[in-house]
């Protein structure tokens, strides 16, 4: 049993109220008077309406395990990335790994694995796989249709699993940055409802007026809350909050409590905010989440005031989970699955010809905050015929290895990493996960990525004078994960992020996460692949070395 002031999010009230539970649920709510300032405050708990639990780093109970404690009770899950290296046996993995403790998770069927046919994976999920998927009581929804020049030009593969999802009537998940107009409503007809894509005002006002539900993403990298929140108080209804790649060093400090925080701040009605936070992702997503009904499952959170949001308790199903910054989710270990069939590389394999005739080469401009990229076209630094990196204007070699089989290493540039000195590598590679590296030297960038491939997965970075310096975070479930002490891995994490820019020199505020998506080919505009470089707005590979003229 409980007093506080129930914050009744469908009626837009709050009354002091005594609420009695009984078998996990509601069982009664007696209104005691008005509100009682000073006294705290019980609503429905926070949900995380897109996330990838595979970036925390964490397994689904080390993810639980920090969640609660920022109030959050559900997340809607989209396990494409473990399923892209263990296909329709990473998604099970999940689901059972989601089952051993008091959180609720909502898996969705990756709708896209691979997610291009322009890179490796190590598994492809079918249409006869997601029909299976989907007939699975744990799983939602449709996960994220990313191949949107798939359902524009008629795929028949990405409209088969459009049309099983439909068939089970079962939400549709959207992926399509930069889509508006006409495209994106032929997008929307084809039965997508949501967006966390956008990264522009415009952008979402364009999809929201057509009916689209709009999610807005804080993540470790890609962050468009300040651009989007304006979209709130004009579409109330049709707006979410969500985090989609979370670090672990970012999830220990908060989650979707922040955006609240955050939200309110810049003078956002509560009732919207609370409405993203809580409300919207239930409905549309049909969620065995409790909104403070008799009868619903006793999952909210207990708050000192309505302005500051200091998580007191977090209840899910009638136990609490969390309380006064403490979890009470158990520190599990797991099963250590896992696809790493790739040799150590060697230094030479990373040099790049320059061909008769080079002066310029195609350059990715990662963006800090962003997934998407810019195309540079850059004079090529050429040292005995080798096109070599070039710290003056901060253009470093980007590598990716293809972690499922032994093949040559591909090679690019990018700029805006900032790094003066050494390497980092990392094994969580969207969506394909092979290896992405970036450095100043051949050297460094072996090092670097060695250290991942003798690991089975992990984060390394390197200073590239000595190997006693060299810094790993392995991720042995799946070359993504670790079920270690969630706290641990979030304090490691950080250790290695503060390395990466206090002795690397990277100038971006999450390097680790920003190199992640480096080789994400479903984000325009450049990318590199483990077979070429990639135009994201072609949808084809392209050239890397460029003629005066071009070409």
């Amino acid at each position: 049993m409980l007093e506080a002031n129930l914050v009744n999010l469908f009626d837009q009230k709050i009354t002091y109220a005594r609420i009695s539970i009984a078998g996990g649920r509601i069982d009664r709510i007696d209104p005691l008077g008005p509100e009682r300032p000073g006294e705290p405050y019980v609503l429905p708990g926070f949900v995380d309406a897109h996330v990838h639990v595979e970036s925390s780093l964490l397994t689904p109970p080390q993810f639980a395990r920090l969640a609660v404690v920022h109030g959050t009770v559900a997340t809607v899950s989209d396990p494409h990335e473990i399923g892209n290296v263990l296909g329709v046996a990473g998604v099970e993995y999940m689901i059972a790994e989601g089952k051993r403790v008091p959180f609720k998770f909502m898996f969705g069927a990756p709708s896209c694995v691979p997610a291009t046919p322009f890179e490796t994976a190590g598994a492809t999920i079918t249409p006869n796989d997601v029909r299976y998927l989907l007939g699975l009581t744990e799983i939602g929804y449709l996960a994220e249709v990313m191949n949107f020049p798939g359902v524009l030009n008629g795929d028949a593969n990405m409209l088969a699993k459009i049309t099983l999802a439909k068939a089970f009537n079962k939400p549709i998940d959207g992926h399509a940055p930069g889509l508006v107009g006409d495209d994106a409503q032929r997008y929307i007809d084809a039965g997508i409802t949501t967006d966390h894509e956008c990264f522009t005002y415009e952008e979402g006002l364009d999809k929201a007026r057509r009916g689209m539900q709009i999610l807005i993403r804080e993540g470790s990298a890609a962050r468009n809350f300040d651009t989007l929140i304006p979209l709130l108080g004009e579409f109330p209804k049709q707006v979410m909050f969500c985090s989609d790649d979370k670090h672990p060093d970012t999830l220990a400090m908060g989650h979707i409590d922040q955006l609240v925080r955050r939200a309110l701040a810049q003078g956002q009605s509560l009732w919207n905010v609370l409405r993203a936070a809580c409300l919207n992702p239930v409905l549309h997503y049909r969620l065995p989440v409790g909104l403070l009904r008799e009868g619903d499952p006793a999952d909210f959170i207990v708050v000192d005031s309505l302005t500051d949001f200091h998580i007191q308790r977090t209840v899910i199903d009638g136990e609490t989970v969390a309380e006064h910054g403490l979890s009470a989710i158990p520190d599990l270990r797991s099963d250590h699955v896992n696809q790493f069939n790739c040799s150590p590389v060697a230094a030479d394999q990373l040099a790049v010809s320059a061909e008769p005739g080079t002066t310029r080469i195609r350059v990715i401009e990662a963006l800090d905050g962003q997934l998407v990229t810019n195309e540079l076209r850059i004079s090529a630094s050429i040292v005995d015929n080798q096109i070599v990196p070039d710290l003056t204007q901060d253009v470093l070699k980007l590598v990716v290895v293809n972690r499922y089989k032994d093949a040559p290493p591909s090679v690019g540039f990018i700029k805006n990493f900032g790094l003066t000195q050494g390497a980092i590598a990392s094994s969580v590679g969207h969506d394909s996960h092979n290896i992405t590296a970036v450095g100043c030297d051949d050297e460094s960038i072996c090092q670097a990525i060695n250290l991942v491939i003798g690991a089975r997965g992990g984060l390394s970075a390197v200073a590239g004078n000595d190997p006693d310096e060299d810094q790993l975070l392995p991720l042995p479930v799946a070359g993504l994960m670790t079920d270690t002490d969630g706290y641990a891995v979030a304090a490691q994490y950080a250790a290695l992020d503060t390395y990466a820019k206090q002795e690397l020199g990277s100038t971006l505020s999450a390097p680790f996460m920003t190199l992640s998506f480096m080789a994400l080919l479903v984000i325009p505009s450049i990318k590199l692949s483990d077979l070429a470089l990639f135009d994201g707005n072609r949808f084809s590979f392209t050239r890397l070395q460029l003629s005066e003229s071009g070409n």
